[in-house]
């Protein structure tokens, strides 16, 4: 049986820019379209190569700055046959146009209650559908933040998936109650668990992220889970993540990273294929995957890759 692929970019107007008190065009346009390789690139990359993917869309700053921009992503997701489902960052419900310099008690998912979080998700699914998404049946906390009782919203809520899982980032803010190493889908507090899949350092875990990866580190990640048949493969981007942090040129490291795991993706469709959570790809969750093993060489050469990225191409532009 081929391997599934949630190929998923979380897609949100940026916590940094709002707080630097840059006006609203240049938020959204340092989040949603920077330097020109932001979602609209990514989409049409994705159309060229037959890919599907899974924008996570965090409807929450519109509390502060209103729908339409939330609206406009929304709008070309869809336009470009890709699908929305939700993301939130409840951070933003603390946030003041007025103010950018206010910062919220707490920040994260799992910083509220259980009846909390039950509010927030429903807040942000209404958001979201007013912003013009079919009702959402997928969820990923920002920065992973989520435990059992997030799940438990959710599936009381009518979600089928979760993706807040990681394992790099556990036990805080992803406290979900699951290994650390699980990377296979699972049932669990009521709906299915689609854990962000990982590679083994040596010395940590590693998700799969187009700037935490280099391209030889994702292609040993994806020969490994055809080759074992893993039941999904998990992969995580951001609308802003190839460009630098300011949003003000590409980074060009990202970009070429995006590029070839596009290719590599689509030479291997027989094998892995990129699906929706709308198809509701038949999942098995009786899996026991475990993360690629570790190699020094992909690590150094990748470690390498990343000074250059960090010193060069995060310069502002």
């Amino acid at each position: 049986m081929p391997t599934t692929v949630f190929l998923t970019i979380d897609t949100e107007l940026m916590w940094r820019h709002h707080v630097a008190g840059l006006d609203l065009a240049e938020v959204a346009a340092r989040s949603f379209e920077p330097a020109g390789v932001g979602v609209g690139w990514q989409l049409e990359r994705l159309a060229a190569h037959g890919l599907k993917a899974c924008f996570f869309v965090d409807p929450m700053p519109a509390l502060v700055h209103g729908l339409a921009p939330i609206a406009a992503v929304v709008r070309a997701i869809r336009a470009a046959g890709q699908e929305v489902q939700l993301h939130l960052h409840p951070n933003w419900t603390q946030a003041s146009a007025a103010d950018r310099g206010r910062m919220p008690t707490r920040f994260d998912l799992v910083d509220y209650g259980a009846e909390e979080q039950h509010a927030l998700i429903r807040q942000a699914r209404a958001l979201l559908i007013e912003a013009g998404a079919p009702a959402p049946i997928a969820f990923r906390g920002g920065s992973y933040a989520a435990n059992d009782a997030t799940l438990a919203a959710l599936a009381a809520a009518g979600f089928a998936y979760d993706s807040s899982h990681n394992g790099s980032e556990h036990p805080w803010p992803s406290a979900i109650g699951l290994s650390p190493r699980q990377i296979a889908p699972v049932r669990h507090q009521g709906l299915i668990e689609v854990p962000v899949t990982l590679i083994d350092t040596g010395t940590a875990l590693r998700h799969f992220q187009i700037c935490a990866l280099s391209a030889r580190e994702m292609r040993a990640a994806l020969d490994h889970a055809a080759r074992n048949r893993h039941a999904a493969l998990t992969i995580i981007s951001h609308g802003f993540e190839l460009a630098n942090r300011a949003g003000t040129r590409p980074n060009a490291v990202h970009v070429r990273r995006f590029e070839a795991l596009c290719r590599m993706l689509a030479e291997r469709r027989d094998a892995l294929f990129t699906a929706h959570f709308a198809d509701r790809p038949a999942l098995p969750l009786d899996r026991e995957d475990v993360p690629l093993a570790p190699s020094m060489l992909r690590t150094r050469l990748r470690q390498a890759e990343q000074l250059w990225s960090n010193l060069i191409e995060e310069r502002a532009g």
